[in-house]
């Protein structure tokens, strides 16, 4: 009987990076050289072609990057799986570049020689993959990117469009390509994510409403001693009944005192626990 070795294309796709075309192919690459040896290139092969498993193992990447820098993780999720082959490209395994980010003369690090449109064109080198979403990220603070920052972090189908006018690729496909990777693994999921901004803008303006709340309320019993203001932050397990008991409350005190209409409380949720 003949054994018939048959080799499985994971991934080709049609991509540019900084505005070239680039046809990308998960498939064994003897053109790549990785030269300047100064430090050590942890590289990582994620689940040989699982685009599961690349989620998985990034989305706390992309939602951190999403947190710091303002990009959906949506987008960045999508584009490294779409640019690396699911993290199995010679570039992401050998480089721990998911992005296809080329050299430019500011880049002082390691670098890889690979044929793209070109014969041996130079790609960045990275220690770590989340170098490589760092770089990523930095990279789209560029000028010409800026306006997509006043979308919505929401609105993937605009960043995906926005990426595209702004030249980040040529492939006339590409914001479909990217948000038909964003439905199939709703990966949109990860950009309602709650930023550590806006989760401080949530818990200030809650403040300020209970704070006013009080101020009102005293104005309305003069008659009474003032209290301290004491504020909760509901945690996981907790219950109206148990919260008010703790604060030696009834229940319907705790709902009064915070304007709540049901027993429903939600996790972070600020609560005034002083009459």
């Amino acid at each position: 009987m003949r054994c018939i070795i048959l080799s499985t294309l994971l991934f080709v796709v049609l991509f540019s990076s900084c505005g070239t075309k680039r046809q990308l192919a998960v498939t064994k690459n003897n053109n790549a050289t990785i030269t300047s040896a100064s430090g050590s290139v942890k590289t990582n092969v994620v689940n040989n072609g699982s685009a599961n498993g690349y989620i998985e193992r990034y989305k706390d990447v992309a939602i951190a990057e999403m947190n710091t820098y303002g990009i959906p993780a949506s987008i960045t999720l999508a584009q490294g799986l779409l640019e690396s082959g699911n993290g199995n490209s010679s570039l992401a395994t050998q480089a721990n570049n998911h992005f296809g980010i080329k050299c430019t003369a500011v880049w002082k690090g390691k670098t890889m020689l690979k044929d793209d449109d070109q014969k041996d064109e130079c790609f960045r080198v990275y220690k770590t993959p989340e170098e490589s979403f760092r770089d990523h990220s930095e990279f789209l603070q560029r000028k010409r990117y800026a306006f997509l920052f006043d979308l919505d972090k929401n609105d993937y189908k605009g960043w995906a469009q926005g990426l595209k006018q702004a030249g980040y690729a040529t492939n006339p496909r590409y914001p479909e390509l990217l948000i038909g990777l964003i439905q199939r693994y709703s990966l949109d999921q990860y950009d309602r994510a709650e930023t550590a901004f806006e989760k401080h803008k949530r818990e200030e303006k809650i403040q300020k409403e209970i704070v006013q709340k009080s101020a009102d309320r005293s104005q309305n019993t003069l008659a009474k001693a003032p209290v301290a203001i004491a504020i909760y932050e509901v945690k996981q397990g907790d219950t109206l009944y148990s919260i008010a008991k703790r604060f030696g409350l009834s229940v319907e005190d705790l709902k009064t005192i915070n304007s709540l209409l049901n027993d429903g409380i939600e996790l972070g949720q600020l609560l005034l626990v002083s009459k």
